[in-house]
């Protein structure tokens, strides 16, 4: 039995081959086996005793040397050509029976590795005792590594990561500045990190290895393929961009952490049992282009490194089985149009998205007003701005949002505010499933729960969570989170220094405003606490608040002045600037609004007044979170609340005194 093999160019794609290889050997045991294969992968076939002969071929030969090749293997009469090339020589070579890749593929067969061993017609072949044993690693080869790894002092590590930071092709190469930080997080962990790769990749490990803060192997471009086997069985996991080392270490079945951007995981991931794919669910991945048409490749500038480590763990802990499941959802929608408090208060939901769903593109839908509160997230993948009240005020321009929407591709959309607009936009977007509450066109949703915040009987981040025990999302948390944007920081830096602001200065944060009158304590006595608590614990005092809330303001900043030092940043700051400020502040007192949460999701602890005496506005409702935080409320035994229109002079709001309000602060200064 003669059999003649050819494979594929590039010693990834070889690779990919090599189980095909395996199974001729085995099914003809006793056969006479040529391979005819490219320059580059020819070391995988060369050193293999089990080969018979071994005829380098370059495609890019002259035509007189491939003729002369062809009569040449003419003449050795094989009874079986296998040709994964799709190549001249498989197509007209004299043979009994012959493979090829012109076979059309069921549907079903996904990966390169099956595919190969279909058009080998050997894909129904029992496997179960096959040798996976093509490449071969030599006793020298092992010896080296061993050598390399004891003079290292990393031969007994009991934690050995390697990270094969290149690729061939640039747009499949995870940026190296990540690499950086994944290999430092590493460092810390107690890992023990060799950098590998051919001798392309050198620059990149140079620079990883001048930019990491500790100490780690470079051997890229030192190690020839069957060393690099030896090290990748020493491994305990190997982390990698799509590049034939994932292929390698695939073949080997060794762990594989594998980075993914515009390749197609399904056709090219890593085969090994124990491996997790990275990547990105953007709406136009898989692209399989070798440029990306958006110049911006976010496939895989967005995969962040949090979620690599996770993967990481997850292999040394042995959990990939459990935590590599399709994902149900890939690309998701959370919709929350009003205001900034409310949005907060929908950061937790961002978070349990993430963790269940850690590798889908997540989008979060706001209105422009309260965009600062979640760009930044860093569980986020992507901040869409709908302006009902202007650029998108009227029904067309809707639709025409809309129609983006559909673009995006999201398969699920979690609407936390119902509202007429929002579940017409989603239907007419397309998503396939849309999670709401059933109010307001409600029959639109596809998964919705009954609406019944107006009974106040949790807190508002609570009912948030509540809407995604619906997907099965359980054991959620309700911590906020605001971002600090490095530009915002430094604003507040200059700010302080302007205004002669030590760091070790107390600061008292005062925001006097809110949405409604009814919501509103009387600002002389917020001028009343400003002043008493400035006095008797040398604070300096910033008052926040927005624009239309600057009389206010004004008025406490002039009751203020000479008395003590007050800086009046009403109407002056951005939302993200106001939490810099928020975060170096000791202790915020406020109105039921907004600022309240930002102080919370920073730490900064907080004394919320509360006015209006209904369930679905009560502090249990919309109080603050932090563990230190204080809310104030009265029921003076109103029947029913008229809102902005009390007839009784906002008596609740003025049940509250001053000396509650600096009893509660004085509680909170002597435990901080």
């Amino acid at each position: 039995m003669k059999i003649l093999f050819i494979t594929l160019s590039n010693i990834g794609d070889s690779i990919l081959t090599l189980p095909v290889l395996d199974i001729l050997r085995q099914k003809y045991p006793g056969a006479s086996i040529t391979c005819l294969v490219p320059p580059r992968p020819k070391e995988i076939f060369c050193v293999n005793p089990k080969i018979d002969k071994v005829i380098i071929f370059d495609k890019q030969t002259k035509l007189r040397e491939k003729i002369k090749l062809f009569f040449s293997l003419a003449q050795e009469r094989f009874d079986l050509v296998v040709d994964l090339r799709n190549s001249f020589f498989g197509a007209f070579l004299p043979a009994k029976k012959r493979s090829s890749p012109l076979r059309i593929i069921p549907s079903k067969i996904k990966h390169m590795r099956e595919r190969h061993l279909f058009w080998a017609q050997l894909l129904d072949y029992p496997t179960k005792d096959t040798l996976f044993s093509s490449l071969v690693i030599s006793p020298q080869d092992r010896g080296a590594v061993e050598q390399i790894l004891c003079a290292h002092k990393i031969d007994q590590s009991e934690k050995l990561i390697i990270v094969a930071p290149g690729a061939r092709s640039p747009i499949k190469r995870w940026d190296k500045k990540n690499y950086c930080q994944l290999c430092n997080q590493l460092l810390k962990e107690g890992a023990d990190i060799i950098l590998a790769g051919d001798e392309s990749d050198k620059p990149v490990g140079d620079y990883l290895q001048q930019n990491i803060n500790g100490k780690i192997l470079n051997l890229c471009g030192q190690t020839s393929l069957a060393q690099l086997a030896a090290l990748l069985n020493r491994a305990q996991v190997l982390i990698t961009n799509d590049s034939a080392i994932m292929h390698l270490a695939s073949y080997l079945d060794r762990p594989v952490v594998a980075l993914f951007g515009p390749t197609d995981e399904a056709k090219y991931g890593p085969w090994s049992k124990n491996s997790l794919v990275i990547k990105k669910e953007v709406f136009c991945r898989p692209c399989n282009k070798a440029q990306c048409r958006f110049k911006n490749a976010i496939c895989l500038t967005q995969v962040k490194v949090s979620a690599v480590l996770q993967a990481i763990n997850s292999l040394l802990e042995n959990r990939a089985a459990k935590d590599n499941p399709t994902s149900l959802y890939r690309r998701i929608l959370i919709v929350r149009t009003d205001r900034m408090g409310d949005l907060l208060l929908s950061t937790p939901v961002v978070c349990a998205l993430r963790k269940e769903y850690p590798q889908a593109f997540i989008s979060m839908m706001v209105s422009p007003n309260t965009k600062d509160i979640v760009e930044g997230n860093p569980y986020l993948d992507e901040v869409l701005v709908y302006d009902k009240d202007f650029r998108h005020k009227n029904w067309g321009a809707t639709y025409k949002f809309a129609q983006i929407l559909r673009k995006k591709k999201f398969d699920l959309a979690v609407i936390l505010h119902p509202t007429n607009r929002v579940h017409l936009l989603t239907f007419l977007a397309g998503i396939p499933v849309r999670l709401g509450y059933n109010r307001k066109l409600g029959f639109l949703l596809k998964i919705k729960k009954e609406h019944h915040k107006q009974e106040g009987l949790m807190h508002e981040a609570e009912y948030n969570l509540e809407l995604l025990k619906l997907l099965g999302v359980s054991g959620l948390s309700r911590d906020l989170f605001m971002p600090l944007r490095p530009e915002s920081e430094k604003w507040a830096d200059n700010l302080w220094s302007r205004e002669n602001i030590k760091l070790t200065d107390r600061i008292l944060a005062l925001n006097p405003g809110a949405s409604c009158p009814s919501k509103i304590w009387p600002a002389e006595r917020f001028s009343q606490v400003a002043q008493s608590l400035a006095q008797s614990h040398n604070l300096k005092v910033i008052l926040l608040a927005g624009s239309k809330d600057l009389a206010l303001a004004n008025k406490i900043a002039a009751e203020g002045r000479n008395k003590y030092q007050i800086i009046n940043l009403a109407g002056k700051t951005t939302l993200s600037q106001m939490a810099s400020v928020l975060k170096r502040c000791t202790m915020l007192i406020s109105n039921d609004s907004g600022p309240v949460h930002m102080a919370s999701s920073l730490g900064v602890p907080v004394i919320s007044i509360f006015g209006r005496n209904q369930p679905g506005l009560s502090p249990q409702r919309w109080g603050p979170l932090g563990k230190k935080d204080k809310y104030l409320h009265k029921n003076i035994g109103c029947v029913q609340c008229l809102a902005h229109n009390c007839q009784k002079d906002f008596a609740c709001l003025k049940a509250i005194s001053v000396s509650d309000v600096l009893q509660a602060a004085e509680e909170i200064l002597s435990s901080i």
